[in-house]
């Protein structure tokens, strides 16, 4: 791999870390229903999907949430098997949505769709609570409007960043 284009792909890794962690620190609904956040990292990672590679999307997700979890939630935590979730399901998520050409908008709705699921498959997985299938639909409606919020977000990135190539 050559040098720009690691240098550049460490600073989205860094950049979706950061988006993570400044996220963190504002709930949605003032913490009405816990852990909802809009995924600012997912711009990131969609970004690199349609600029780069899945394999590079990918590895940039997975690093993210280890580092996440090592600076902020937790190694090996609850919190980071639930980011580990989401973010693998999410990732192959939009990359199959965008192998049937699908929009940026609707790959993004399909990756916050999959982080949901994600989610809600490991807390049923790790912690055997079946509670969370009340609290499925809510996680689950609101990744609508965020995955739309994110793919605008990142189309715009897309279209800017592919403007400053052609330059």
């Amino acid at each position: 791999m050559e040098l720009q284009k690691i240098t550049r792909l460490s600073l989205f890794l860094s950049l979706s870390v950061v988006l993570n962690i400044i996220e963190g620190y504002f709930p949605f609904f003032n913490g009405t229903i816990p852990g909802l956040k809009l995924g600012l990292a997912n711009s990131i990672i969609l970004f690199v999907l349609y600029q780069y590679s899945f394999r590079d999307a990918f590895t940039l997700s997975l690093l993210r949430v280890f580092l996440v979890g090592l600076l902020r939630t937790g190694l090996f935590s609850i919190s980071f098997f639930l980011s580990l979730g989401g973010a693998i399901l999410s990732i192959v998520g939009m990359f199959l949505a965008k192998k049937t050409k699908l929009s940026i908008l609707g790959v993004s709705v399909i990756g916050s769709i999959c982080h949901s699921f994600g989610q809600v498959f490991m807390v049923l997985l790790l912690l055997k609570n079946e509670a969370m299938i009340y609290y499925a639909p809510w996680v689950l409606l609101f990744s609508i409007p965020s995955g739309i919020v994110i793919g605008i977000l990142s189309k715009g990135l897309v279209n800017y960043f592919q403007e400053e190539l052609n330059c």
